[in-house]
């Protein structure tokens, strides 16, 4: 991590942490200083103990947001307020609803050098407020992300508590060379769409030594909606995430289902999940296009969960009419292996496409038991094969196969 030998507080700016005070200006004053000044090897400014509220802000290159334990960096509530900015061009329109999308809490767009750390400080969004107006149905536009990066490399969070996000928390997109570790995650286990870390057509990114809580998926790799992922035409690549726990109503390892640009070597290992709904998905659907190839997930441990494995080729919305129906994604190449699940009520679903089966599914030493006392999980296949090696349940035949599990499991 960068040594910033130029420092600044928010207090020079005016900045008060009495949770009351709104910092908007202060926020933004710091960084214009860091902007302008550009000291050599960057600056790094610093959060003292204490609440900011503030509206969102923008950061510049060469910068540290530090946060010094007992400091929170709190997002106001005045949604009417929130700036706007243009769709992602790999999604064509906001997430959510048509239109742009309102701006992240904390914002970095083509940005290079960049870190968010401290001592465990907090990065709130007080999100209730948003997720009430998905809830009843008044959302005028998508709702903001907690931190994203757009078009920058160079990318640090560490040591950092992400509370409350009003939409997805940590969003890299169209990004290279980041790392995202040692930081907590939390949102309620009903907060809609509030999942943890998207990377999100961006290439080397590692994600590692952390807790996320969450009401969607842990870490979802994504890249680009149907014909405007397929238009855009960049993918997600060497992502690696391990030595992850968490708690998620949904999924805890998630590939897609917005893949259209896109996704390839993905390694995921030791990774602990709790009161999940489904532990591994991998998920896809017509019109998407694009593909998910060379994706390894390892060592991984869940207890208490819906669906052990998904593997999925009708899962997903479309933006809107006009996506291609004849525009298939393919999908081969997935290894799973070394896993332990209790309490499974489900051992895994694999569809894939009749038009456009899964190929190379490879399972190895994976054992998924049930509750005591109730029917043992069990596989349910189509459209896919692959092979199998000491799997029980003892999957569907399509993956019962194997003679082909040396050279399956052999293969990146």
């Amino acid at each position: 991590m960068r040594y910033r030998y130029d420092k600044i507080s928010i207090t020079d700016f005016g900045g008060v942490g009495d949770g009351r005070t709104l910092n908007t200006k202060a926020f933004q004053e710091a960084i214009y200083r860091i902007q302008h000044l550009r000291r050599r090897g960057g600056t790094l400014l610093y959060i003292p103990p204490g609440v900011y509220l503030t509206g969102s802000f923008n950061l510049t290159s060469h910068m540290t947001l530090y946060l010094a334990r007992g400091a929170v960096i709190k997002a106001v509530q005045d949604t009417w307020t929130w700036p706007l900015i243009a769709p992602l061009p790999s999604y064509g329109r906001g997430r959510e609803r048509p239109g742009g999308r309102y701006i992240s809490f904390i914002h970095g767009d083509g940005l290079r050098d960049v870190v968010i750390t401290g001592e465990n400080g907090t990065i709130d969004g007080q999100g209730d407020v948003w997720w009430n107006m998905w809830r009843q149905r008044t959302l005028r536009f998508t709702r903001p992300n907690l931190v994203e990066f757009v078009n920058s490399k160079g990318i640090i969070i560490s040591n950092v508590i992400f509370r409350n996000s009003p939409f997805w928390n940590i969003h890299p997109v169209y990004c290279r060379n980041v790392v995202i570790r040692y930081v907590t995650i939390l949102a309620p286990y009903d907060s809609p769409n509030t999942d943890g870390i998207d990377p999100d057509s961006s290439s080397n990114v590692c994600i590692e030594d952390s807790f996320i809580s969450v009401g969607d998926d842990l870490v979802a790799v994504k890249s680009g909606w149907d014909e405007y992922g397929i238009r855009y035409g960049r993918l997600s690549s060497s992502i690696t995430i391990r030595r992850l726990t968490g708690t998620s109503p949904f999924a805890g390892i998630a590939v897609g289902s917005e893949v259209s640009g896109g996704v390839e070597n993905v390694f995921a290992e030791n990774i602990n999940l709790y009161n999940t709904g489904i532990g591994i998905h991998i998920k896809t659907n017509i019109g998407r296009g694009g593909f998910i190839k060379n994706i390894t997930v390892s060592d991984v441990y869940m207890e208490n969960v819906r669906k052990g494995i998904k593997i999925s080729g009708n899962v997903g919305d479309h933006p809107d009419e006009y996506y291609n129906r004849n525009a298939l994604p393919y999908v081969k190449g997935i290894t799973i292996k070394d896993v332990w699940g209790v309490k499974i009520q489900e051992a895994g679903l694999i569809q894939g496409l009749k038009n456009s089966p899964f190929t190379g599914i490879c399972l190895s030493n994976v054992n998924l038991r049930g509750w005591p006392g109730r029917r043992r999980a069990k596989w349910t296949c189509e459209h896919v094969s692959g092979a199998s090696f000491e799997v029980s349940p003892w999957p569907c035949s399509e993956l019962a196969s194997t003679y082909q599990a040396s050279s399956c499991f052999s293969s990146p």
